[in-house]
């Protein structure tokens, strides 16, 4: 059914919900907004009303993380895999790396590498001496990804590169192995992809295992800053070894995890905000107006005025709304558990269809699956009426960790991008999003940049 409902390309004003969950979606029209069914030989229950949602994302020890494609834990281990105690205390030790004050140290390094994107746009447009067509979609991929390195590795950024090369191969590895799940044990066999797939694996070890070590070396020598994550990542760690403790193993998961998560989330935040701005130019038109009476026409924006784009905010949450990253989320039922009315047997699985949920009529309006960012002009508690109805990046304890990171290196990107062009949709532009881990294009973004 998945690879029917991906088959054909959609048009932009289309319900994307058929192309991402287009089981759920049949089972939710036809069965109602929560429903029982079997995922291969796990029972599951899919929940879409927001009081029993709120009540699984605030139970984490009751509802816990449920197990993913094995392989999947090669790119996105460490805090999102943990459950229970070992969660709860990687949480403490690294939330200290995502302090708006910690984030303000790194806003220079996202102000370098969304420059960098920006004027070679530039001078793509400049030697056409014309609008040019982009696919902005690798453009993105990239500039996200020298973010991370940056504020990830600092001083060793050209190293965190190589990994986010290696990290790109092993998802589409990944992604093709999950596509052939169904055959067991075939992640066993010595394939040329599995062989492959361990051989980057290796190599990326390699690289984290040497970055730390000499972050560590140069810490006791009193020589090394702790603006990066890693360095904040390493104090952290030390400062709480006597209670808690994580090993070298455990930073270099959570250097893994800070790649794909931090990589993966703003970069499709990203085009997906590009393909609707350039659909409705009424809103690109009002967020370039902003950036210009916030920021003025060439000013290197800060924290603060970043903090200070509303209707940027507004678009941003409505394109979240409408495109989550993670189009639905699981939990796993390890005991018998009240939810609500019903009564959840041990070894059940609990989906929540974050994509159905976003776009439901009863919860959003008749507009629901319209692009319509005024919504959330009065924040996002009136907007969702004070319900659990709006949670692209989860929600409760789990809420991402990451998620106050991603919105200023967004907000920092499309700052510089409004105040140096307007674009607008390529007719060689299909619209096809699709779940691969998050919802990505499946051919790419291709828009026309005019310079301004």
């Amino acid at each position: 059914m998945l690879m029917e409902a991906r088959s054909k390309p959609m048009n932009l004003t289309d319900d994307i919900t058929p192309r991402l969950l287009p089981l759920a979606l049949k089972m939710f029209n036809s069965h109602g907004k929560t429903f029982f069914i079997w995922i291969g030989p796990v029972p599951a229950i899919m929940i879409t009303n927001p009081e029993q949602i709120k009540e699984v994302f605030n139970k984490v020890y009751d509802f816990e993380k449920a197990a993913a494609f094995p392989l999947f834990r090669l790119l996105a281990g460490g805090l999102a895999s943990y459950k229970g105690d070992k969660w709860a205390n990687h949480r403490r030790i690294i939330n200290p790396a995502f302090h708006l004050e910690k984030i303000k140290n790194m806003v220079p390094a996202f102000y370098h590498c969304c420059s960098e994107v920006v004027c070679q746009w530039e001078r793509l447009v400049t030697d056409k001496e014309s609008p040019c067509e982009v696919d902005v979609w690798p453009w993105l991929v990239n500039l996200t990804a020298d973010v991370i390195s940056h504020t990830a590795f600092g001083s060793s950024y050209k190293e965190g590169q190589r990994i986010f090369q290696l990290q790109g191969e092993l998802a589409e590895l990944i992604a093709q192995a999950f596509k052939k799940s169904y055959i067991p044990g075939l992640r066993f066999y010595p394939t040329k992809s599995n062989r492959r797939m361990k051989a980057i694996d290796r190599e990326i070890d390699i690289i984290l295992r040497s970055i730390v070590s000499k972050r560590e070396k140069a810490r006791e020598a009193g020589e090394a800053a702790n603006d990066d994550l890693l360095g904040i990542l390493l104090e952290s760690s030390s400062e709480e070894s006597q209670r808690y403790g994580m090993s070298v193993e455990e930073v270099m998961k959570e250097c893994k995890l800070f790649y794909f998560a931090g990589q993966e989330t703003t970069s499709v935040l990203l085009v997906w905000t590009m393909v609707l701005l350039s659909h409705h130019q009424d809103w690109q038109a009002r967020a370039r107006e902003e950036v210009r009476q916030v920021l003025g026409s060439n000013s290197k924006p800060d924290l603060d005025s970043l903090s200070n784009l509303k209707v940027m905010t507004m678009i941003f949450n409505e394109v979240l709304r409408l495109y989550p990253p993670v189009a639905q989320l699981k939990r796993a039922v390890n005991k018998e558990m009240k939810l609500g009315e019903l009564t959840l047997p041990a070894g059940v699985q609990v989906y929540i269809p974050t994509a159905l949920v976003h776009r439901d009529p009863e919860l959003w309006g008749d507009d629901a699956a319209e692009f319509k960012p005024e919504r959330f002009r009065d924040g996002l508690s009136k907007a969702t009426k004070n319900q659990v109805s709006f949670f692209p990046f989860g929600w409760g304890p789990r809420i991402c960790i990451g998620q106050s990171f991603a919105l200023l290196e967004a907000k920092m990107a499309m700052a510089l991008i409004l105040q140096r062009f307007s674009f607008e949709l390529s007719p060689s532009y299909v619209h096809a999003p699709q779940t691969v881990m998050t919802t990505r294009p499946q051919f790419g973004a291709h828009l026309i940049l005019h310079k301004l």
